[in-house]
């Protein structure tokens, strides 16, 4: 029996998770064993999983787990070192030059374990089958705005957390950028026809921020983009990839700018193909804004488990994407888990 191991997220400020209590009762009526790990941190409660007729196993006990089960989480495992014998289920970020990423591929190598990753389970026309991508690059804006609110009052951003909902979230922000007296900045959104961009284009326009969406059409010609500093935000809504331009280079720090505060809501600072070479390291929940330049200020905001900020509605929206997925656990060699594999095989042969 197909036996999926729903492990409890090991990883600071990570309460999502990819199976609803829903999920899990579909999974079991389709004859697959289903396990969820007990969880301090989980935006839904242990509760509705046991109701669903789930399996309870302790916290973070999954490296027990039986071989044959196949354990899925979403964010990284501790960088602990141990080979890894299961089959994962996770965001490994291994298969884009991620230095990280060669020594987690080594773990699974020596352990005779598989990974699929989530960023590549792809239909047959090589589209994602489930992206947190509308509330990364909305809680991504939000911050970028909270960070762009703090520098009007001499500030560099505080820290940030979870918020209930959306709501709580939007509240806050209005009366943050309300306060500033200023009136609205003006941002710029590259990828503004995608998950990601869209996200980002939706907050700023509840904030009532001016937004000019960009995406493949205007970047083609490969840059330079100087209209990018001509506004007091970007927001960058496209994951690195081989050929993707590089749209701030860190020359831009010189150069007259409007440009305040970024969003690198993608947030791949140590692939080699990263678009904005100005920064170097991710930004975290305590210090979300990294500052690259004082005169003019320029601060970055590069926060990787953005989603996380709304856990309830990223949770909701991921897993009901990711379920008909799920249900074909059954046969692994074809479909879209049959694809994750190819491409694991692909970077570990």
């Amino acid at each position: 029996m197909t036996h999926l191991w729903v492990r409890a997220e090991q990883r600071p400020n990570e309460d999502r998770v990819g199976l609803t209590p829903e999920g899990a009762a579909a999974l079991i009526k389709a004859g697959i064993r289903v396990t969820v790990e007990e969880s301090r941190v989980r935006a839904i409660p242990i509760d509705g999983y046991r109701d669903a007729g789930a399996e309870i196993a302790p916290e973070n006990s999954w490296p027990e787990a039986p071989r044959d089960a196949i354990i899925f989480g979403l964010k990284e495992l501790p960088e602990d070192g141990t080979p890894l014998p299961h089959r994962h289920i996770m965001f490994g970020h291994a298969f884009k030059g991620q230095h990280s990423g060669k020594a987690l591929l080594e773990r699974f190598k020596a352990g005779g374990g598989t990974l699929y990753d989530l960023e590549y389970l792809v239909d047959e026309t090589g589209r994602r089958v489930a992206a947190f991508g509308y509330w990364a690059g909305y809680a991504g804006a939000a911050v970028t705005l909270k960070t762009w609110a703090a520098q009007q009052r001499g500030e560099i951003c505080g820290p940030v957390g979870v918020y209930p909902s959306k709501d709580a979230l939007n509240a806050e922000l209005l009366a943050e950028l309300d306060a500033t007296g200023t009136g609205r900045p003006r941002a710029i959104v590259i990828g503004a026809l995608g998950r990601v961009g869209t996200g980002a284009s939706d907050l700023c326009t509840a904030m009532g921020v001016e937004v000019t969406k960009w995406d493949m059409v205007e970047t083609a010609s490969g840059g330079p983009f100087p209209e990018i500093l001509d506004h007091d935000i970007f927001l960058n809504c496209i994951f690195a990839r081989p050929g993707t331009p590089v749209f701030v280079p860190r020359e831009s720090l010189d150069k007259p700018r409007k440009l305040s505060a970024i969003g690198d809501v993608a947030c791949d600072p140590d692939s080699d193909y990263n678009p904005i070479p100005v920064y170097d390291r991710a930004t975290t929940w305590a210090e979300p804004a990294l500052r690259v330049a004082t005169d003019p200020v320029l601060d970055v905001m590069a926060i990787d488990n953005l989603p996380s900020m709304l856990p309830v509605e990223s949770s909701q929206d991921y897993a009901a994407q990711l379920l008909p997925s799920l249900l074909t656990l059954t046969d692994l060699d074809s479909g879209v888990w049959g694809r994750a594999k190819a491409t694991f095989d692909s970077h570990t042969g």
